[in-house]
């Protein structure tokens, strides 16, 4: 009688690096199969660090989606690369995520030193990603330089937005992990509750919307998240803005503006959770909030 060949589970944590408009959110959503983070054509679209949690028969990927490592410029940048720095230290394999379609610019070459200083006790896995923006010999050269920044790393070459690749990635996640029970239940793919999820997701939508600098001053503010049984999800939020003339932008002629950023918003909100939503959008001013410590605790970073 053949005897049979039982695979060890594998499960761990893998932080998710990169400078800002890199594709890290992007990333995770595919290798989900869904949509837990917010993804936007502006840079440093994610604040705060969260998890997607892949689980399968044999393992548990546990993605902690980072904050984009950048120079920062006011309170809340240098909130986001503590942030990030700290995730990078406490999880068990470190997954660097490049724009292959460029080479490396100085913020790359930062968070790569970082790296090397954290890479001691863990694997360094590199995910070439925008392999479908450049032809093979850039893609060949921008590789190498990233390559080289690094002492030791495995890397493979992706495309989040076709998922080219992703399948390989996963299995170098996977051969790297430690050998161990999963750390959340089969089913569960974000640590976040949906009304966090749902502030994120209010502000993809302005960040897609609005322009220059005042997309990056937008915070937003969950008033009210309630359960109306089979008439869905009644949610109330506040967008603060940082100076009075940004206010007007964000409302729009007529209201117009404000309209079209909860009609997207509330189209993402609804795929996410299922169900119908009725979601209603103030603005308000918060002048600097972005330098002020006591405001930034106030909106939880």
């Amino acid at each position: 009688m053949q005897e049979e060949i039982t695979i060890p589970f594998k499960s761990g944590f893998v932080a998710v690096m990169g400078k800002p408009n890199v594709g890290k959110s992007t990333l995770i959503n595919c290798m989900l199969g869904q949509k837990v983070a917010a993804v936007s054509i502006r840079p440093q679209t994610t604040r705060k660090k969260q998890m997607g949690i892949l689980t399968s028969r044999t393992a548990q990927i546990i993605f902690v989606d980072t904050p984009g490592v950048h120079q920062a410029r006011n309170r809340l940048g240098e909130y986001m690369n503590k942030e990030a720095t700290q995730v990078m230290e406490e999880c068990d394999l470190i997954l660097w995520v490049v724009d292959a379609s460029q080479p490396p610019e100085q913020d790359d070459v930062s968070l790569a030193e970082q790296i090397n200083r954290s890479q001691r006790s863990k694997p360094v896995v590199i995910a070439l990603n925008k392999i479908d923006l450049v032809d093979g010999g850039s893609l060949a050269e921008n590789s190498s330089a990233y390559l080289n920044l690094l002492t030791s790393c495995m890397a493979v070459e992706v495309s989040a937005k076709s998922g080219e690749n992703l399948a390989e990635l996963l299995e170098v996640l996977k051969e790297n992990l430690h050998t161990g029970e999963p750390f959340f239940p089969d089913g569960q793919v974000t640590d976040l509750f949906e009304r966090e999820i749902a502030a994120d997701l209010i502000r993809e939508a302005a960040l897609n919307l609005l322009r220059n600098e005042v997309p990056h001053g937008i915070a937003i503010r969950i008033d009210q998240f309630t359960e109306r049984e089979e008439h869905g999800a009644y949610i109330e939020a506040t967008l603060f803005v940082e100076r009075e003339s940004h206010k007007g932008i964000v409302i729009g002629k007529g209201g117009l503006m404000l309209k079209r950023i909860g009609s997207d918003a509330r189209r993402e909100i609804e795929a996410m959770s299922g169900r119908s939503v009725y979601l209603r959008l103030r603005v308000k001013v918060r002048n600097n909030w972005r330098n002020d410590e006591k405001v930034l605790r106030w909106f939880g970073y």
